[in-house]
């Protein structure tokens, strides 16, 4: 069984054009990304997949691996599978998905990610999260939670704050974190079901799982691994690099 780390890196953004490429202490963004992702012990190759030129070039100088893919996908999962697919990889591979705006992601998440596969031959998806111990995350819509049940499978993902204390605020909420891992044949199943009421209604596109009764585990990682959604982000970003 082989693992490919993919990293899906579009330039074209509504909310932060040229995003792959944003300058973090003086890297772009795919970069310490890319960086990152590459120390993963479990993957035996980690990859930036892109359809734009400049972000091929900016991963090529810094010596990173990118493959092209198509322009017209409608998703970073259908993106994905094509790269599994140039990439050669078997139905029973397992791809990780590392979104190209995580550049504090930690490698042992990765590790992490993927450990439900060990043990469960049925398994065709999982994902990362988090216990949220910034209050603000709670309530910030950006930031999505994610509750699950006892054996670690996904019950629902929301921007709302769930679980919703009715008489009195809960202690733990966890927030979802954009790392997934598939084996390669659910890519192409994916793909194929339609769009989601709950998908279209959160803009979520992982509900789509849960609402064609796919089981979806949840790995709780130590590790957080906060986004850049828009420019104000960088500084943010930045400051924990530098007080880490």
């Amino acid at each position: 069984m082989k693992i490919a780390t993919i990293i899906p890196a579009r330039y074209q953004s509504s909310r932060f054009e040229g995003k792959p490429l944003a300058a973090i202490h003086g890297k772009p963004m795919i970069q310490h990304v890319y960086e990152r992702a590459v120390r993963s012990k479990a993957a035996d190759t980690t990859v930036v997949a892109t359809d734009d030129q400049r972000i091929q070039d900016a991963v090529e100088a810094f010596g990173g691996k990118v493959i092209m893919t198509n322009t017209v996908h409608h998703s970073g999962t259908d993106r994905l599978a094509e790269a599994a697919q140039l990439l050669e990889l078997g139905m029973d591979d397992i791809v990780i998905n590392v979104q190209g705006d995580q550049p504090l992601i930690d490698p042992r998440s990765l590790d992490q990610v993927i450990s439900p596969f060990e043990t469960d031959q049925n398994l065709d998806m999982s994902t990362l999260a988090f216990r949220i111990v910034d209050p603000r995350e709670k309530i910030n819509p950006k930031d999505v939670k994610v509750v699950f049940d006892k054996n670690g499978n996904a019950l629902y993902f929301s921007r709302a704050p769930i679980p919703f204390g009715r008489d009195k605020p809960a202690e733990d909420m966890y927030k979802h974190l954009g790392v997934y891992a598939y084996r390669r044949r659910f890519l192409d199943t994916f793909n194929q079901f339609p769009q989601g009421i709950l998908e279209n209604i959160e803009k979520l596109e992982q509900l789509r799982v849960l609402e064609n009764g796919i089981p979806l585990r949840v790995v709780v990682t130590p590790f957080d691994s906060p986004e850049v959604d828009i420019p104000d982000d960088i500084q943010r970003i930045e400051s924990i690099i530098t007080n880490c």
